[in-house]
C-alpha cells in the first residue's frame, strides 16, 4: 500500500514538474508592428536581389511570419502586384518588412517573430489613419471613392489584436516589441494636414501605445521626401515633424533621409516617389537597427 502511495506521489509530481516546466519555457513571438502609405506597402522587386539576401531569407524564414492587411500569418516572402507589374514591370514586390524580419532574426537566431503588417498608398494620417477619424476630415484629404471611407487605424489595431488572440489560442505568449511607420507624404500634398501633421503623430503614437497597452512601445519612422500636392511647403513641414516627434517623444527614432533627387541614400524608382530594391533593402535594415537600438 505504502509503495503504490509513493508511485501515485511520483506520478503527481513528475506531472506537475512537467506543466510547469512547459508554462515556463513557452516561446514568446516577438511582434513587430508595421504601417503606412505606398513606401510601407513596398515597391521593390525581389527578383532583382541578390542572391546572398535570399539566402539569408530561406536561414530565417521558418522563424519569421508576416499578416498582412488582416490575411492569416504566412512565411515571410514578397507579395504579388499587378499594379507593380503593370507600372514597373515585376509583379514579385516587397517593403522594409522584408530586411526587418532578417536582420531581427538573425540578431536573435533562437527567437521568433510576427510582422503585423497594414499599409494602403495615397492616404493620410489627417483621414483614413486617424485614431479619431471622422468623415468631415476624410473627405478633406482623401481622394474620392473608397479611400474616403477608410478606417485604417481602428482596422489595424482590430488586426492586431486578432492576431494576438491567435497566439493565446495556441497557447503561446507574445511581445510587442516596437512600431514601424512609413507615412506623410499624402499629409505633405495638402496644408490642413501638412500642419497638424506633428500633432497628429504625436497622437497616433500616444494611441496605439494605450489602445495595446504596450507603455513606451518603441517606434520608429521614416522620413518623408515626397515632392507633390496642393501645398509647396507641405514635403518640408511634414520632414520637420517627423523629425521634431523623436525629440519630444520618449522611445522614438526618425530616420533620417536626403529632401530631394537623387536620392543616394535611399534609391527610389524613376518616379522619384517609391523606394526600388536597393531603397527598400536600405530602409528595412535601418528599421530593424533603429528597433534594435531602442530595446
Amino acid at each position: 500500500m505504502k509503495s503504490t502511495f509513493k508511485l501515485v506521489a511520483f506520478l503527481v509530481f513528475i506531472l506537475s514538474y512537467g506543466n510547469a516546466f512547459a508554462q515556463t519555457n513557452k516561446k514568446t513571438v516577438n511582434i513587430v508592428l508595421l504601417a503606412g502609405q505606398s513606401n510601407m506597402a513596398g515597391a521593390g522587386d525581389y527578383t532583382s536581389l541578390d542572391a546572398s539576401v535570399k539566402e539569408r531569407l530561406a536561414k530565417v524564414v521558418d522563424r519569421v511570419q508576416i499578416s498582412n492587411s488582416g490575411k492569416a500569418p504566412t512565411p515571410l516572402s514578397f507579395y504579388l502586384s499587378k499594379g507593380h507589374k503593370n507600372k514597373y514591370g515585376f509583379e514579385e514586390a516587397f517593403g522594409p518588412e522584408l530586411l526587418i524580419g532578417i536582420v531581427l532574426a538573425e540578431k536573435f537566431p533562437k527567437d521568433k517573430f510576427l510582422l503585423i503588417k497594414t499599409a494602403q498608398g495615397g492616404t493620410a494620417l489627417y483621414g483614413a489613419w486617424n485614431p479619431d477619424w471622422t468623415a468631415e476630415k476624410a473627405a478633406q484629404v482623401e481622394a474620392e471613392g473608397f479611400k474616403r471611407e477608410l478606417k485604417l487605424y481602428a482596422s489595424f489595431i482590430d488586426d492586431v489584436k486578432e492576431n494576438i488572440k491567435r497566439i493565446e489560442g495556441e497557447g503561446k505568449v507574445y511581445k510587442i516589441i516596437g512600431m514601424g511607420w512609413m507615412q506623410g507624404e499624402n499629409d505633405a500634398a495638402k496644408e490642413v494636414s501638412a500642419l497638424s501633421y506633428e500633432a497628429n503623430l504625436v497622437n497616433l503614437i500616444k494611441r496605439v501605445r494605450a489602445d495595446l497597452n504596450v507603455k513606451d512601445m518603441p517606434f520608429v519612422l521614416g522620413q518623408i521626401n515626397s515632392h507633390y500636392g496642393d501645398f509647396s511647403a507641405g514635403p518640408a513641414t511634414v520632414r520637420a515633424a517627423e523629425w521634431k516627434v523623436s525629440e519630444i517623444v520618449s522611445k522614438v527614432k526618425t530616420i533620417k533621409t536626403t529632401a530631394d533627387a537623387p536620392y543616394n541614400d535611399y534609391p527610389k524608382h524613376s518616379d522619384n516617389v517609391h523606394y526600388n530594391a536597393e531603397g527598400q533593402y536600405r530602409l528595412g535594415t535601418a528599421f530593424a537597427e533603429a528597433l534594435l537600438n531602442l530595446q
